[in-house]
């Protein structure tokens, strides 16, 4: 079994050819079918990066297949170019949006990114002249390690008007003008589309840093407003699951363009009210309350798992009361955080105090 293009290159002998077909899925049941016969599914390089192996191995036993991987398109591309493929980043973009690129543009960064065919190859050029990347330096890589490979160098901003025939993919130094996302939470509030209902950066570091995310563990964003918390927990690891929560509609959809925008469309956005939309949740390791606090919430939030994060954030004194009653009788710790900024005061300049923020954080 395989794809067209694989089944074309081998001399089958005896054995019977079967075309993999597309959707890929619809392939699972045919192979399974055959079980108790000598089956071959032929793919490409690696099948357990970025390919087909890891989702065969879910269907069937450990003792049931056995792999043998080849040279996979990233050490191939890497080959081609002579970079060091551990300080190169690996993408593969098949059935992935273009977005998840966004965290890793920034000028002198070595990227290869695998695509779903050769149309998409000016879509990724598009989307880095869009984001200020036109002037990165591309070598399209066509049907690499096989009697069809063709390499084609080029600018994102000046890509040949012609077809790429897939399979593809793309090698690509970036570089233009366009600005890099920070590492670091607190990232500037003009990266968020907002109505103003954000955790503003500083206290969103602060946030972040009482959160503390650990390598794959799971977030509620409650009344998640712009998504900002949420997005930057997932910004933190590859590996990391966020939730948000928003009652609002059109909070609900800002939150889901702001998840694609910045590359983590991976987050989960739930339009309801806390508690109710809870309901069918897997616990989260971590939880964080931006909004719409109630007695009964902080209720249901008391009975999660023991080692479970709590931060919530208050603005009001009814919102800051529950948080100390909370403190009192649950524990944890509560950090009040006062912010000012320069703003003109006539003639002159002069700092302007914030609302002050009281933040709880507890651990059950």
């Amino acid at each position: 079994m395989g794809p067209p293009r694989h089944l074309a290159l081998i001399d089958p002998g005896a054995a019977e050819l079967v075309p993999w077909p597309v959707p890929f899925a619809e392939g699972i049941d045919v192979l399974i079918d055959f079980r108790g016969k000598r089956v071959v599914v032929l793919a490409s390089g690696d099948p357990f990066w970025f390919g087909a192996g890891a989702v065969l191995a879910r269907s069937l036993p450990r003792g049931d297949w056995h792999a043998l991987p080849g040279r996979s398109s990233f050490s191939l591309a890497a080959a081609r170019m002579g970079w060091p493929l551990e300080r190169t980043g690996c993408f593969g973009l098949h059935a992935a949006p273009l977005s998840r690129l966004r965290p890793a543009l920034a000028s002198g960064q070595r990227l290869v990114v695998l695509l779903r065919d050769g149309a998409a190859v000016a879509a990724l050029a598009g989307f880095l002249a869009e984001a200020g990347f036109g002037a990165s330096q591309l070598t399209v890589m066509e049907a690499l390690g096989g009697p069809r490979e063709r390499l084609t160098p080029c600018r994102a901003d000046a890509l040949p008007e012609r077809a790429f025939a897939h399979p593809v993919c793309v090698a690509l130094e970036v570089a233009g003008d366009g600005v890099a996302l920070p590492l670091t939470p607190g990232r500037p509030d003009d990266w968020f589309e907002t109505d103003g209902q954000i955790t503003r950066a500083p206290v969103r570091a602060l946030t972040l840093a009482a959160l503390a995310p650990r390598p794959g563990e799971t977030l509620w964003d409650i009344g998640g407003g712009s998504g900002a918390v949420g997005i930057e927990w997932l910004l933190s690891d590859p590996s990391l699951a966020a939730t948000a929560i928003e009652s609002r509609a059109d909070r609900a959809a800002r939150i889901a363009r702001n998840a694609a925008r910045l590359g983590v469309d991976r987050l989960r956005v739930i339009e309801g009210k806390a508690p109710e939309a809870l309901d069918g949740l897997a616990p989260p390791d971590a939880v964080f309350v931006g909004g719409g606090l109630t007695p009964g919430l902080l209720d249901l939030l008391a009975t999660l798992p023991n080692g479970t994060r709590l931060v919530a954030n208050a603005v009001t004194l009814e919102t800051e009361a529950l948080l100390t009653a909370a403190q009192a009788r649950l524990g944890g710790s509560l950090l009040r955080i006062e912010l000012s900024t320069i703003a003109p005061i006539g003639p002159k300049r002069g700092w302007k105090a914030g609302w002050p923020i009281t933040q709880w954080s507890h651990r059950l």
